[in-house]
């Protein structure tokens, strides 16, 4: 059994910090593309910007989910609380779903840059790597 007063380590709270800013951004994305930006409408083509405008419901809903899950993922692992693995569990699911759309069902894939195809890798290798990490940070006795 472990026991829950464990303290945890330096790397936990880095790790930790850095997901948090990770996902911060991930929102910020999310709120760009949802408002509609002038930032947002510049990073894009026309040609871009309309099969942004026409994505699914529920990928947007999904976007929404994972990057929200995860802020609060993140915050409940700074204040070393077991829920924090569902909510990254939660995260993980709606990126599989946002990848999956990404790789397979999007029109605008022929759009896709280094940039795109190299957060298509990243953002689930992340999602998997915070799933992992707080449970093994549960193991350890650092959430309760």
């Amino acid at each position: 059994m472990t026991s829950s007063t464990s303290k945890p380590n330096i790397g936990f709270w880095i790790i930790s910090i850095i997901a948090l800013i990770w996902n911060l951004l991930g929102v910020h994305g999310y709120l760009q593309q949802t408002y509609n930006t002038e930032a947002f409408r510049m990073q894009y083509s026309e040609e871009q910007l309309e099969i942004i405008a026409n994505l699914p419901a529920w990928l947007i809903a999904a976007f929404a989910i994972a990057v929200f899950s995860s802020v609060l993922g993140c915050l409940l692992m700074l204040m070393k609380k077991k829920s924090s693995i569902l909510l990254f569990k939660i995260g993980l699911i709606a990126v599989i779903a946002q990848t999956y759309f990404n790789l397979f069902l999007n029109e605008g894939k022929q759009f896709y840059g280094t940039m795109e195809y190299s957060m298509l890798i990243m953002i689930p290798i992340i999602s998997i790597f915070l799933v992992w990490y707080s449970k093994k940070s549960a193991t350890k006795g650092w959430l309760s």
